[in-house]
């Protein structure tokens, strides 16, 4: 599926875990292309499609030099290309941070049980529940295990015609939301289970875990106050997962009440990855902005190059806010005016807050991201603490093999 080019040379260890820090040997005088004998579209052939159930043709977007095939275009000098090639090469040779890979399937049988109800390969559907960046949330049932999934389904085509950037489409985002969850495993972020991509279908499906509800509005506003122990509990839980993204070189990029589930337990589980970006090394600046404009960095409403953990942290701290407050801080009539209120107005907080928590809203929402607090400083915050001492340390599944490793030698 994946021919190892020249352009990868060696990837170097480092990260947290050893395997998921990578650096590319270039050279500057030439663009490596990949070989032809493979597959038409580098992204497809390991991604797999996601199948957009949705028989209407729902509104997504894709790579028209994705989909034509025309690979020959890109430029592998590029840190965000360079960066997911070394991540499918990782994927290629076990180089993954989860004990159980995402299953993958290449052909898609939809027809309809004895009940009339739709069905995908072993799926049944039940009921469509929510939407993601580029396509609808249904909630399906493995007929042969009678667990309940969320399925995500895109419309390829579709998404290969709304651009995004002017080098990728919205295809070029889901293929690398594919990516990026593929090689990841975490108790506080939705799990993949498998995709569904038959190259003969214009449907693709992302078969992920599902999560009994969310604790946000979907599209009316921020939720209500939760009180300070549940908006702790949160974001413990956020923060360790947010943590772990940074730690294998993943911003998210759209950290916001709406992609945060609670299981029947009360754990958050971080969703929806159909903006994030990955980054090299230690080298997280980035050009493209982020996802939802009430919930961007100061730094990003500017335009200019930002630092893609700063500005997720930025986001940790409205999402904080919201949780105790239940209102936004910045928040204009419009998109322009919300942006001059970003950069400009100040953070008001109640005189009467807890002074701890009004401490760690100031330290999340600094304007500066130099002076920015890092979320392992939250992690050690006296509120974030509180009673139930410090966030515990994921011991991941790489780390976990390098430690095995280790031991054995």
């Amino acid at each position: 599926m994946f021919a190892k080019r020249e352009s990868i040379e060696k990837v170097t260890e480092m990260g947290c875990c050893g395997c998921f820090g990578f650096s590319f040997v270039k050279n500057p005088k030439k663009v490596m292309k990949p070989n032809k004998a493979i597959s038409k579209n580098i992204y497809e052939e390991l991604l797999l499609n996601d199948d957009p159930e949705d028989e209407q043709g729902s509104s997504f977007q894709n790579d028209d030099m994705i989909t034509s095939g025309n690979i020959d275009e890109v430029d592998f000098r590029s840190p965000t290309k360079q960066s997911e090639e070394i991540f499918i090469h990782m994927i290629q040779h076990g180089l993954i941070c989860r004990e159980f890979p995402a299953k993958e399937t290449h052909s898609v049988f939809r027809s309809e049980d004895e009940n009339g109800n739709k069905t995908i390969n072993e799926y049944v559907r039940v009921r469509k529940i929510g939407a993601g960046s580029y396509g609808k949330v249904v909630l399906y049932r493995n007929r042969l295990e009678g667990a309940y999934y969320a399925i995500k389904v895109f419309h390829k085509s579709h998404l290969s015609k709304l651009r995004v950037s002017p080098s990728e489409t919205a295809l070029s985002d889901v293929l690398r939301e594919v990516l990026i969850m593929k090689v990841l495993s975490h108790p506080n972020i939705v799990n993949l289970v498998e995709v569904i991509d038959d190259p003969s279908d214009d449907h693709l499906y992302m078969v992920l875990e599902y999560v009994e509800g969310r604790w946000v509005f979907e599209d009316d506003g921020p939720p209500g106050c939760l009180g300070e122990e549940t908006a702790r509990k949160y974001l413990r839980d956020i923060v360790s997962g947010l943590i772990y993204l940074h730690a294998h070189n993943i911003v998210h990029g759209d950290i916001k009440p709406d992609n945060l589930l609670v299981t029947g337990s009360g754990t958050v589980k971080i969703g929806d990855f159909g903006v994030s970006q990955v980054f090299e090394e230690d080298n997280d600046e980035l050009r493209r902005s982020p996802g939802t404009p009430v919930f961007t960095a100061p730094e990003c409403c500017l335009g200019l190059t930002y630092h893609g953990k700063a500005a997720d942290t930025w986001a940790v701290g409205i999402t904080l806010y919201c949780m105790v407050l239940g209102n936004y801080p910045f928040l204009g009539e419009t998109l322009q005016d919300t942006y001059d209120k970003i950069v400009n107005n100040p953070l008001l907080l109640p005189e009467e807050m807890n002074p701890l928590l009004k401490n760690l809203l100031e330290g999340l929402l600094c304007k500066d991201p130099g002076e920015r607090m890092t979320l392992e400083n939250v992690a050690q915050h006296a509120w974030v603490v509180g009673e139930g001492g410090p966030i515990p340390q994921f011991l991941c599944w790489c780390k976990r093999k390098r430690l095995q490793r280790e031991s054995s030698i």
